[in-house]
Formats: C-alpha cells, structure tokens, sequence
C-alpha cells in the first residue's frame, strides 16, 4: 500500500486522511450546533429584555438609569439616618475618600448627602453675600495662608556696563483660620415618619437659609471671635494716607449725607481711588436704603449714575460697575461707611472645609428631632489694597 491502512470503529481499514477528514466533519457539525444554540439563547434574552422595556414604557415609570446604582445607596442610607437614627448603612458603605463623601467621621459624626451639601452650596453662592464675589477656597486643614506681596519690586535704568541692585518684594503672610458654623434645625418624629415627605430637601433649605445669613454678616462685621473677620472691622484710614493692614476711605463732604453742591463726586472719587488693576474687576457693595439714596444721584449732564440691567440675572450697574446689595452693610448715618468698592475676588478670600456634617438628637426637644448640622469657614481680607469705602462725613 501507499500508506498505512488503519481500521475504523466499524472494523473497515480506512487511510488517515479519511478519518482525519471525518473527524473535522464531526466538529464543525458539532461547533454548528452549538452556535445555532447560543444563537437562539441571546434571541430569546433580547426578547425578553423588550418587553420589560416596553413594559416600563407603558406604565409612565422612570427609565433605569446607571447613575442610580451608584447615588441609591448613599441617599438610602442618609434617608434612614435622617427618619429613624438607623446608622448601619452609613458605616456599610465604601466610598471614594473625596471631597463630598458619606464615610463616617472619627468623632462619630455623619457628613451630609453630596447631593443635600451641593444644594446648600448653590444657595450660599446665590445669595447676595460677598461669598458671591470674593475667593473661595478649599481647604483641609485648621487655618488657610496667604503669601501676599506688600511693595513693589525695585527696578531701574542702566548702562551696558554697570548694573546696580534693586529692592526685593516684601511678603506678607496673612493666616485665616478656621471655625464652626452651624444649625439646628428640628422636625417632628411624625413628620419624619411620613413617607410622602421630603425631609432631605427641607434641610437642605433650613440649613443653607441659617448659613447663608450667619455668613453674610460676618464676612461684612465680623470680629473674628469664633467668626470670620469682616472687611468693615479693619482699621480705617483716608485714602491719602493708606498704608498696607488698612482700608483706605473716601469722604462725602457731608456728616451723614452726600454733599449738598456735588453729591455724585463722592461716587467718582471712591471708584477712581482704587488702583487701575483693580478696577477693572471692581464691585460696590451696600445695602437696600443705600441703593434707594445712590440710585437718585446724577452727573452734571443730568444723566443717573445708576442702570437697572436689561438681562435677566444680571446685577444693577453703577457708573458701569456690578452693584451687590447686600443687607448687612451699614445704613448711611453719621461716620458710617455704608458704601465699599473694590475687587473683592482678589481683597477677600473665604476658606473653608468642604464636607458638612449632620448629628441626630432625638431625646433633647422630643416629640421633636433635632438636627446638628455643622461646617467649618473662614474668611479675611487678603488684599488691603484692593477695597475702597465711602466714608459718610465732612472728613
């Protein structure tokens, strides 16, 4: 024979191409069937899964989303803290160490919802607070540092062959620390019981509501005990004699009042007070009366030097500069610095720590539960130079 014959399982000699081929026959017959198998399968899977689609379409439910298998277990858990105290799910959960998180605090207190906390911030950024146009900062730690230059580098003119030395920049170094603001806000056992009620979503309200004024105040007045240092408690001196770690003024001419011959001077003078690159990004601040008093003044052409905006959710305009009516700022009255002017982004920074931290007492005003809801803020004035106030007196 030309090859070897070998016998088959039926006792008939066969070559070995021949079984060979027979065996890839059995094989792709087999393989075939396989296929035609998990073919059928994955059309009956999608089958399946259209109709639970149309299902879910038929009876207006909301459409599944990925992002609920994410959020669910948080808000659950958060929810059922809030309602009954029940802790468990908050200290099950493994989340990322970011800056919002619900992880459980060492002192055993529970940081809000992220999506609770980013409502709070929304408000407190909407509000008419010089949050809304100084420098927020982040920070994690008890105080935060501003290195600020306080002079002006030397420089000078030379020859090709001598070069002399200049001054250095003096640095400044301004520290703004850190402390506790907090609410307390309660509701009933019952209402929390509720179902249909949103108890997230209320206190997100109360506490943004209490913070927002708590801040307001401060970052205007504030003394610095256990509060930020507002730009108002700093030493006061006429522009003409500023010096760094004060605020310069401009005077009206008038105790109490704009000055009679020329009330709308004073307005210019105060915005042409403030250096050129800061008056670009330049603000006033007052409060409503202020408003009601500045809003009648004119030029000398007759013209008003204030301007309502024409967009929606824009600020009134005063001499072309943003007007930010905030409440906390002084009336005009004798001595009184009812007015400011400046950059506040770069005047005013307001540091704080970015989780926000909710406890749940239950026995200390029952029938009623009360939430301790607390954050840590600071705020200072980090650039003397760039705040400008209208002084209301002769001098």
């Amino acid at each position: 024979m030309g090859m070897t014959e070998i016998t088959s399982r039926h006792g008939e000699l066969v070559s070995p191409v021949a079984e060979v081929k027979s065996a890839v026959t059995d094989f792709m017959r087999e393989f075939k069937d396989f296929q035609s198998d998990i073919h059928a399968k994955l059309q009956q899977q999608e089958s399946r899964l259209t109709m639970l689609d149309r299902k879910t379409l038929t009876a207006a439910r909301p459409a599944l989303a990925r992002s609920a298998e994410i959020e669910a277990p948080h808000q659950k858990a958060f929810n059922a803290y809030l309602r009954s105290g029940d802790d468990d799910g908050l200290r099950g959960l493994e989340l990322e160490g970011k800056a919002m998180s619900t992880a459980v605090n060492g002192d055993g207190g529970y940081l809000i919802d992220p999506m609770t906390s980013e409502t709070i911030r929304s408000v407190l950024m909407a509000s008419s607070s010089i949050r809304q146009i100084a420098n927020v900062v982040n920070v994690n730690a008890t105080s935060y540092d501003v290195l600020v230059d306080t002079t002006d580098i030397g420089a000078g003119w030379n020859d090709e062959s001598s070069v002399s030395e200049t001054s250095t920049p003096t640095v400044d170094r301004i520290a703004i620390p850190l402390f506790e603001l907090s609410a307390l806000p309660k509701a009933s056992q019952r209402l929390l019981d509720d179902s249909a009620f949103d108890i997230e979503s209320w206190l997100a309200e109360r506490i943004a509501d209490k913070f927002s004024r708590a801040e307001a105040a401060a970052f205007i007045s504030g003394d610095g005990v256990d509060k930020p240092t507002g730009f108002l408690n700093h030493p006061k001196v006429a522009d003409a004699s500023w010096s760094w770690d004060n605020l310069g003024y401009i005077a009206t001419g008038a105790n109490g009042d704009f000055d009679l011959n020329d009330p709308a001077d004073a307005i210019v003078d105060l915005v042409y007070a403030l250096g050129a690159r800061y008056r670009a990004n330049g603000t006033f601040v007052m409060n409503s009366k202020t408003a009601g008093a500045v809003r009648k003044l004119k030029d000398a052409d007759g013209r008003f030097l204030w301007s309502d905006s024409l967009s929606a959710g824009e600020p009134a305009r005063l001499m072309g500069y943003p007007v930010l009516v905030a409440e906390d700022m002084p009336d005009i009255a004798s001595d009184a610095y009812a007015i400011a002017f400046g950059d506040f982004h770069a005047g005013y920074t307001v540091a704080e720590r970015p989780d926000l931290r909710v406890l749940r007492d239950p026995f200390s005003a029952k029938p009623h539960v009360l939430f301790y809801a607390t954050k840590r803020v600071g705020g200072d004035v980090s650039d003397f130079g760039a705040i400008k106030l209208l002084k209301f007196a002769a001098v």
